[in-house]
């Protein structure tokens, strides 16, 4: 067992909490769930992970070094209020749900008597040969803690450094990349399948390997080209609605596109490119501020 941590409290068991904990109880670390409110998936998962229950969450709290926060990220900053409300003292509070760091930041002001690390799972929960990673980022000497947590284990914790919300900034550009890419090959292949073309469609995928999100030569190549690309993901949003499937994300993606409009045929590094969004996109932002302030 980790020497300097003697208990830790988790909230809650879902699929990636339950599978935390099984990791922890498998160095023989004791785990406590509050199981009161919760649902029969929720205790059924707790039971196969081999985590203690008790009845209330202020007995969990006394009991425990560490509370590893693994909810709906919409809830995270109400459990942490919870937490909290119920003087949580003196302990180390893991923020491991996908938010943003100001909502991270919230979160530590509402434990002023705790030390809060803010933590990112990127992966699969750790169940069979998956092993995550935990990104981290915090108080050094705290972070070190939770490292040492998971020593042995199949969850990797990887350092960031010191400041919070870094962990948590992280895990949304991924998100936005990763989870976006996922939807829209959902309403891509929809599309295709509309108009009988859908093998060629996966015959012409098939032939790419990588990610465009590790390639970012690809940036200011998109910028220089948005002003042809634009009309087109018009024109694939139209064929989207006539074909009755959603054509939001397409439309967002002109939008983007049209921000890019003065980077037209020109070479630009990625760091001009994305100041070029950004000033761009800043100055639509106030424009649209100003437009509703109006209303």
């Amino acid at each position: 067992m980790t020497a300097n941590v003697s208990t830790v409290g988790l909230l809650h068991p879902g699929s990636m909490g339950a599978a935390f904990a099984a990791q922890l109880r498998s160095q023989g670390i004791p785990v406590l769930w509050c199981r009161t409110g919760r649902s029969d998936a929720s205790r059924q998962r707790a039971d196969c992970a081999g985590i203690e229950a008790v009845d209330d969450l202020g007995e969990l709290l006394r009991r425990v070094d560490v509370v590893l926060s693994l909810c709906p990220p919409e809830a995270a900053e109400d459990v942490a209020a919870q937490v909290g409300a119920l003087g949580f003292r003196g302990g180390t509070y893991i923020e491991a749900n996908a938010i943003t760091p100001l909502r991270v930041r919230r979160i530590a002001d509402r434990l002023p008597h705790a030390v809060v690390v803010d933590g990112a799972v990127v992966g699969s929960p750790p169940l069979g040969s998956k092993q995550p990673t935990l990104y981290l980022s915090g108080p050094s000497e705290h972070v070190a803690q939770v490292e040492a947590l998971f020593r042995g284990t199949d969850i990797r914790a990887h350092r960031l450094g010191e400041e919070i919300g870094k962990a948590s900034a992280l895990k949304l550009a991924y998100s936005s990349y990763q989870k976006a890419s996922r939807v829209l090959a959902a309403v891509a292949y929809g599309l295709a399948n509309s108009h009988g073309v859908a093998d060629e469609l996966l015959e012409i995928a098939s032939k790419r390997s990588g990610s465009y999100l590790a390639e970012t030569d690809y940036i200011p190549k998109t910028a220089a080209r948005a002003w042809r690309w634009g009309p087109e993901l018009g024109d694939a949003a139209d064929l989207l609605a006539e074909a009755g499937l959603p054509d939001h994300l397409m439309r967002a993606g002109t939008e983007v596109l049209h921000l890019w409009e003065g980077a037209r045929d020109r070479t630009l590094t990625v760091d001009e490119a994305l100041r070029h969004l950004r000033a761009e996109g800043q100055a639509d932002h106030e424009g649209g501020a100003g437009t509703t302030a109006e209303r």
